[in-house]
């Protein structure tokens, strides 16, 4: 292929996604949703067109997030997530993902808690790289992917009355948790279908050096959330990604990473990086060690009709060891916004476990090493 065909192709591709991004970004987009610090370490809560993006040909991944434990104690916020996905060949170079998902998060003294399970589909096509006959044997080492992808789940939402605290069980300023209460929420357990869809562009050279860039839009059908029987839709979430690694030399790469999240009033952007010590190779696959920080930034509702504010969250510490087919990420919340004296300066520590099966007749083929 000749620079100027492959220039075509770039300028193409990139032209695609800036339209995608521009339309999800004019759709309406009450509640916002759940969110990991390693969020490149959960793919498919990310965005489904990673669905089976991985150097492997399978790939199980399990999260675990705990937040505000010195505000609430036993009542801290949690989150889990499992999930599970392949890739399926199509040819030589373009393959499809298959995945599943269940999460679950429980917040707070009342219990409100969210089940979501889904299934992710994604179409991953080569758009560009060496295509000539001479080195088509070569042709997994380098090139430019995109890939296409979407989702589907059902989600439960549901809150326990008893756990409120009702003003029917105020007496003289007093609350007696003993006391009934007369209060009804007329649905405190329901399901609702949730769809999002997304794009994925991403490219390897022949030194391992690689990029991504990603959108995502949930929530396409926002659905009515209400416990109330009224009319309250979710807003869609807008999810723009990006990353990549650049090997400095056999040993040392930076791999930067950054998401934006925009949902209603809410938006979030984490940008950071972690530096990866490659420290060999077992059965071919690359074992390494990293370690890096990450900044979030946030925006919240006013309150009582103010206006909104803008400013920094958390400071957040990572490191990861993989190893052959395992690897597990540990990650740490340092709170800095106004909440932090109440919390000691405490936010949130997170655990991910990942897995990923290699089979000889599939080892090689491109995805970038989240």
């Amino acid at each position: 292929m000749n620079c100027s065909r492959l220039h075509r192709i770039y300028r193409n591709v990139f032209s695609l996604i800036t339209i995608v991004v521009f339309v999800f970004s004019v759709i309406k987009v009450s509640a916002q949703d759940i969110h990991f610090s390693q969020f490149y370490l959960s793919p498919l809560n990310l965005n489904p067109s990673m669905t089976g993006v991985m150097d492997a040909q399978q790939r199980a991944t399990v999260h675990y997030r705990n937040q505000w434990a010195a505000v609430a104690g036993s009542s801290a916020y949690n989150t889990y997530s499992a999930s599970y996905d392949r890739r399926v060949e199509v040819g030589q170079v373009d393959y499809f993902g298959i995945g599943g998902t269940l999460w679950s998060d429980v917040a707070g003294d009342a219990n409100f808690g969210t089940t979501q399970a889904k299934v992710s589909f994604a179409y991953t096509r080569k758009v560009g790289g060496n295509w000539s006959k001479q080195v088509r044997r070569n042709m997994k080492k380098s090139g430019l992917y995109l890939s296409i992808g979407a989702d589907a789940g059902i989600t439960q939402r549901r809150v326990t009355p008893g756990d409120l605290r009702w003003p029917s069980q105020v007496t003289n300023g007093v609350y007696d948790p003993s006391a009934g209460f007369d209060e009804v929420i007329p649905n405190n357990n329901f399901i609702y279908p949730d769809l999002a869809g997304g794009i994925l562009l991403y490219g390897l050279d022949q030194r391992n050096n690689s990029f991504y860039i990603g959108a995502a839009l949930h929530h396409l059908n926002q659905a009515n959330i209400s416990f109330l029987n009224r009319q309250e839709s979710l807003f869609s979430r807008l999810t723009i990604h990006a990353g990549g690694e650049l090997r400095i030399n056999k040993i040392l790469s930076v791999v930067p990473n950054i998401v934006y999240m925009s949902q209603g009033p809410h938006l979030e952007i984490l940008p950071g990086s972690a530096v990866r010590f490659n420290i060999g190779e077992y059965e071919g696959v690359k074992d390494y060690f990293e370690i890096g920080l990450w900044g979030r930034i946030v925006q919240n509702a006013g309150t009582n009709g103010g206006s909104s504010s803008i400013g920094s969250d958390a400071i957040v510490v990572y490191s990861k060891f993989s190893f052959s087919s395992y690897s597990i990420g540990f990650s740490y919340d340092h709170n800095v916004s106004g909440l932090s004296q109440a919390a000691t300066a405490n936010g949130a520590f997170e655990l991910s476990l990942t897995y990923m099966l290699f089979d000889p007749n599939f080892r090689g083929y491109l995805s970038p090493r989240f």
